[in-house]
């Protein structure tokens, strides 16, 4: 019977894990670490057909942010359990779809904080201080040794629009450098530090000396930094945006830099950015005096590439192991125990009511003891977990579990 169970629970060694667009060595080394050797490690992005024909034979999918993992590109990933985002957004995936198709998204929401928030706080003295102009003068063996609009941090407004896990390191660092921080988000937030929540966007704006943005990618938050917006805040002031490229609408930005009304900003992400190194950038940011432009590093360093590796490996090797979904961007959240000598069988479906029923009765029909069953559902899809003491028709089990209508995916853990 042994030979049969094993059609139905794959070994490690025989789950492909697809690892696209050169993640750090650890994602790699994890899965090797704990016996996944079928790993295949690809150093940069994929166009949409090779993306098509590789994931076709995966069963868990990394990629970082170039790989865009459409409903049309899921229709071909008939053996994909998992997918994990090596980045804090996930937009590079259509959520709903590889919800429908049974599929939790995991991502690394924590593990690039500190770097993005540094990389904020460093451009606001440098533009501050008008570096840049300096540092590109004294290239050309110009001499500009003045204090000409050059000002410190200290005792300067620091608007944070979205105070999450980013929006929040940045408060405590400014604040250690003796900022005055405000912030505002739609949701209500712990203020840390001194920090001041204010009750509007508009209102932030108004009292900014520097406006930073955190927010993620949502109908709610496209151009929600356009003409309108630019107008409301200080003569001045300075933009930092390290959030997402659809947040700031760039020519209105680039106006309001070249008519004087903003002093300076530093933009890390764009609307639209090269899919390659090779591949020409091109901004309408460009050569604007005081503007920092940099190629989407805000999660660059070796720390952050290092603890995300590990961060949404661990979830990835959970779920496949356990089928723990704490995490997931897109699924229902079931935290488990280890399943140490069960059998656990798997089993989403969409949300309809009966199925629940069905489950159960392939169960008592053969006078099987559930040991522990698990349930949560969302208004399309429901994860149902059963473990049960050792039987020998696991093969029929699976079998009728897949069998049952309106199930999504079923396997089980052996």
């Amino acid at each position: 019977m042994a030979d049969i169970n094993k059609k139905f629970s794959l070994s490690k060694d025989k789950i492909k894990v697809l690892l696209l667009e050169g993640m750090h060595e650890n994602a790699p080394q994890y899965f090797q670490e704990n016996e996944y050797t079928n790993v295949e490690y690809i150093k940069h992005a994929l166009n949409k057909n090779e993306l098509i024909e590789k994931i076709k034979n995966a069963h868990l999918l990394g990629i970082r942010s170039r790989s865009d993992i459409t409903a049309e590109v899921l229709s071909h990933a008939k053996k994909l359990i998992a997918i994990g985002c090596y980045s804090i957004g996930t937009n590079q995936v259509d959520l709903q779809a590889s919800k429908l198709r049974g599929i939790p998204v995991f991502n690394a929401p924590f593990s690039n904080t500190r770097s993005v928030a540094e990389l904020v706080i460093s451009e606001c003295v440098f533009l501050m201080r008008r570096l840049l102009e300096k540092n590109q003068a004294a290239h050309k063996g110009e001499w500009l040794k003045d204090a000409k609009a050059s000002y410190e941090v200290r005792g300067k407004n620091i608007g944070i629009v979205g105070y999450g896990h980013i929006g929040s390191q940045v408060s405590i660092l400014a604040e250690s450098m003796g900022m005055n921080v405000y912030y505002y988000d739609i949701e209500k937030k712990l203020s840390l530090g001194n920090a001041k929540v204010v009750d509007s966007l508009n209102e932030l704006l108004g009292l900014s000396d520097v406006v930073t943005l955190h927010v993620p990618e949502t109908p709610l938050t496209k151009n929600m930094i356009s003409r309108e917006q630019v107008s409301r805040m200080k003569k001045g002031a300075l933009l930092i945006n390290a959030s997402r490229g659809t947040v700031v609408e760039v020519n209105d930005l680039a106006e309001a830099l070249k008519n004087k009304h903003l002093s300076g900003a530093a933009v890390d992400v764009f609307p639209k950015e090269p899919a390659t190194n090779d591949e020409r950038f091109e901004s309408v940011l460009q050569n604007i005096p005081n503007v920092i432009i940099t190629p989407h590093i805000g999660g660059s360093t070796a720390e952050a590439q290092k603890n995300i590796a590990l961060e949404v490996s661990e979830k990835l090797v959970k779920y496949s192991n356990v089928g723990t979904t704490i995490g997931a961007k897109n699924f229902v959240q079931v935290s488990l125990p280890s399943n140490i000598d069960k059998k656990r069988f798997l089993h989403i479906h969409e949300n309809k009511p009966g199925i629940l029923n069905e489950i159960n009765k392939i169960f008592s029909r053969r006078k099987i003891n559930i040991a522990a069953q698990y349930l949560q559902t969302d208004s399309h899809v429901g994860y149902v977990i059963i473990d049960i003491d050792e039987d020998n028709s696991v093969s029929e089990i699976i079998y009728e579990l897949k069998s049952i209508p309106s199930t999504i995916k079923a396997r089980v853990l052996i």
